[in-house]
Order: C-alpha cells, then sequence, then structure tokens
C-alpha cells in the first residue's frame, strides 16, 4: 500500500467511533469531521457533519470537473462508525491501529466500513485532481449504521434534490476475486400476538380437554402465518412478490449450493426442497419465524392450564410485497385461526422491501465498470436481510448499486479484522471507473 494512503487511512482508523458505547460518542462526531475534511481538501468539495434529528451526518458534494450543471449525479453511502472491538484478548493487534501483516491490513472497521469510505473518498480525489471527474458526487455518510439507526434514511426522504444513482461501498465478494451487486433486501414486519383464555390459571386434572388452554392456542395462532408442507407461507402472504429475472437466475447458479450453506451453519433443511431452492427462499420469498414464546412455568414440571400466553414472531417480505398488505393479511389468518372464546391481542410494525432492477443504466454501468478493471462481472445477488436505506432509495427514485471488496473471510464485527490489501488499489481504480462510466447516465 502507498504509503501517504497508509498514513490517511491509519489516521481515520485511529478515532474509535465506536457508535454503541456512548462514552465514543464524541469520537463518532470526530469521525464524521475527518470525512467532511477529507472531501474539503483533498477533494475539492463542499462538506459539513451536519445535525439532523438526534444525530449527524457528514454530507459534503464534489462538482463535476467540467459543466457540472448539466453533469448526472451520484449519491455516495457509506458509514464512519464502528462495531465495538470486545473481547480485546482475542485482538493480535491493537484494533484501532492499522497493521500489515502479509497481504492483509487489520483494524476495527477496515472492511466496515472505514476501509470502504476510504476507497470511495480517494476515488474522487483520483479524478478530481486529474481534472476528469464527470459527474457530481454526493457523500452522505452516518454514523449509528451499526446501531441500526435510521438517520439517513430519514434524510434521504426529506431530501429534495436527489441522484441519478447511488453507490454503496458495504459489501462484499462471493470469494477473492468474484464480486457481487446486492439488487434488494427483503423487508420485515414484527408481531406480538398476546392470548388469553380465562380468569386464572387452572388444574389440567380438573380442566385438562375441556377448558381453552392459552398456550395451545397461541401455538394454533402462529403457526396459522409460517410455513406449510411446501416450505412456502401461506397464498395470503404471498402477494406482490416480485419474481427473479432470468439473469439473476443464471447469475444465482455460481453461488454455494444450499445444502452446502446449510451445512455450515450447521442447520437442517426446512423440508426436503429447502436445500435446493436455497437462494430462491432467502433471496425472493417471504418467511415467518417465531422467535419467543412466554407461557405456563417453563423448566418446571407442573400439571397447570395457562390461561396467558404471549409470542414474537416475524415475516421477511420478499420485494414488491408491502407491509400493509401483508401485515393484514398475517393479522387475519392469526385471528381466524384463534377458537371461540380466545381473547388475542396483535401488535405490529415494520418496513418495506428494497429492489434495484438489474436492467437499470446504473446496475449495467456500474457492472461494465467492474468487468473493465477487474476483468470479471458481478454477479447479480440479493440479500435475504433488512436493511432500510435501500427501499428508502428505491423509493426515491435513485438505482444504487451495493457492492464492495469485503471478503467472507474478512471477521466482519469480529476480532482481526482484516482487508485484502491489494484491494485498496483495485478498490480506487474500481470505484473511479464507476464515477467514470456514470456520465451516461441517462437524465
Amino acid at each position: 500500500m502507498d504509503e501517504a494512503w497508509r498514513n490517511e487511512l491509519a489516521e481515520f482508523i485511529r478515532i474509535p467511533s465506536v457508535s454503541a458505547d456512548p462514552a465514543h460518542r464524541e469520537d463518532v462526531k470526530t469521525a464524521g469531521e475527518w470525512v467532511c475534511e477529507f472531501i474539503r481538501t483533498k477533494c475539492g468539495g463542499t462538506a459539513q457533519l451536519t445535525p439532523f434529528g438526534e444525530r449527524e451526518l457528514a454530507l459534503g458534494e464534489v462538482p463535476a470537473s467540467h459543466e457540472p450543471g448539466s453533469a448526472p449525479t451520484v449519491l455516495v453511502y457509506n458509514h464512519f462508525d464502528v462495531q465495538p472491538p470486545a473481547p480485546l484478548d482475542l485482538w493480535e493487534s491493537d484494533p484501532f491501529e492499522l497493521t500489515i501483516k502479509d497481504e492483509w491490513a487489520y483494524a476495527r472497521g477496515i472492511t466496515d466500513d472505514k476501509g470502504q469510505l476510504y476507497i470511495m473518498l480517494k476515488a474522487a480525489q483520483k479524478l478530481v485532481e486529474a481534472d476528469a471527474l464527470p459527474i457530481n458526487i454526493r457523500f452522505a455518510c452516518d454514523g449509528e449504521e451499526e446501531i441500526g439507526g435510521t438517520t439517513i434514511v430519514d434524510w434521504i426522504r426529506s431530501d429534495s434534490v436527489g441522484a441519478d444513482a447511488g453507490i454503496i461501498f458495504d459489501g462484499g465478494m462471493l470469494r477473492v476475486d468474484v464480486p457481487m451487486f446486492s439488487l434488494s433486501t427483503r423487508g420485515l414486519i414484527a408481531f406480538d400476538v398476546k392470548v388469553t383464555t380465562g380468569e386464572r390459571d387452572l388444574h389440567s386434572g380438573m380442566y385438562g380437554g375441556a377448558a381453552l388452554n392459552a398456550i395451545h392456542v397461541l401455538m394454533r395462532v402462529l403457526s396459522s402465518i409460517t410455513a406449510g408442507e411446501s416450505g412456502l407461507l401461506p397464498e395470503p402472504l404471498r402477494q406482490g412478490i416480485v419474481p427473479p429475472t432470468a439473469e439473476e437466475l443464471e447469475n444465482w447458479k455460481a453461488l454455494p449450493p444450499g445444502a452446502e450453506e446449510l451445512a455450515l451453519q450447521g442447520a437442517r433443511p426446512l423440508d426436503k426442497d429447502a436445500a435446493e431452492q436455497f437462494n430462491i427462499r432467502t433471496f425472493a420469498e417471504p418467511s415467518a419465524d417465531v422467535n419467543g414464546i412466554i407461557g405456563g412455568k417453563p423448566g418446571l414440571r407442573n400439571t397447570t392450564l395457562s390461561v396467558h400466553a404471549a409470542g414474537e414472531i416475524t415475516v421477511r417480505l420478499a420485494p414488491g410485497q408491502s407491509v400493509d398488505t401483508i401485515g393484514n393479511a398475517a393479522e387475519k389468518l392469526m385471528r381466524e385461526a384463534a377458537p371461540d372464546g380466545a381473547d388475542i391481542e396483535i401488535t405490529w410494525a415494520g418496513g418495506p422491501a428494497g429492489l434495484m432492477r438489474p436492467d437499470s443504466p446504473a446496475i449495467q454501468l456500474g457492472a461494465d465498470a467492474f468487468e473493465h478493471v477487474l476483468g470479471v462481472r458481478p454477479l447479480l445477488v440479493r440479500s435475504g436481510g433488512t436493511l432500510p436505506i435501500v427501499p428508502a432509495l428505491a423509493d426515491a427514485g435513485i438505482p444504487t448499486v451495493i457492492t464492495g471488496f469485503g471478503l467472507p473471510e474478512s471477521n466482519v464485527h469480529s476480532p482481526n479484522e482484516k482487508f485484502l490489501v491489494r484491494y485498496f488499489e483495485a478498490g480506487v481504480n474500481t470505484a473511479a471507473a464507476m464515477f467514470t462510466a456514470y456520465k451516461d447516465l441517462p437524465r
């Protein structure tokens, strides 16, 4: 790694911007100021750590080298907060001192996400210094991604300027030199269910088989929205699914087999088709999982018929599905499953799925840039998780590339987090190629 780059990155890494620890609140702000200062002094742009709600965002703009008024605009998002370094005794080097050993760079945040934010900043600097930046870049970075904050989502929803495309380097590759673009995330609805079936708990010998048992009712209620024998959710919970395209399905053939993925996690298939349908089910189908049940006297052998029970269940929404539509449908199924005489209380809230069209110019131009620099075209995949910024960008009409240079062995969120050193230069060149290719974005 270039010595100047190493010193810059080490300075950024040295800031212990641990958002989960209130004691590091000022450090998080300092990291945001570092990003803004870089944009101002190295990229020739304007930037300020801007209060927004209860937090701050590093908001900056770097104009195109020529005729910025007619150039496309690209929004870049990264985050400058990091996970806590604990347990410290498992680190082989200081987590807040950049350490390079063999072909790896070690530090907390080196992959998630300071190292990748640095790549985006250096790519902008490279083109500015060459008088060759053909687009306007808007940086919008936050310091609360690691604690699930939504300030950036609120900002996107309130922003009136917008962008023609977005780039998020906060992801990784399938394996070394096999890049990926994530096109979607699933949504999430969380349900709290409470059941009451009488005034007080009863003796099961005297009333069992004659009186309602709240735990039995809860089991029936929750089972009404979980997967059936086919492994898929009931039809009312499958409304609105946007199926994967032929191009996506072809890309998914390069992913590890579902049986291998399950085995690596020590998991057992849900049904006979689960392994074969692994990618479809986790990328493009809704799912439901019971997350907890409270009732009776767990751990104590007793003969009580319980009249109070509660449970939590979450439904992951497939791209294209509506929170309200699926939430109402799930509540209807659960209420219909409850027998007469049972009082059911259901509350729920959720966030939508997000989907970027694989044939959009932003995705295709970005893929061209990756292929030009790395010699391989990125796989187009989806994410089974939930990331609020993705639907926010989709709703704002900003097609976004979600990618990065992390690797499965990068130890993200774990001790000895690491990043392959050669990917710094490759990442900067690739990001610069994306910025250059986006001059052809439709406006």
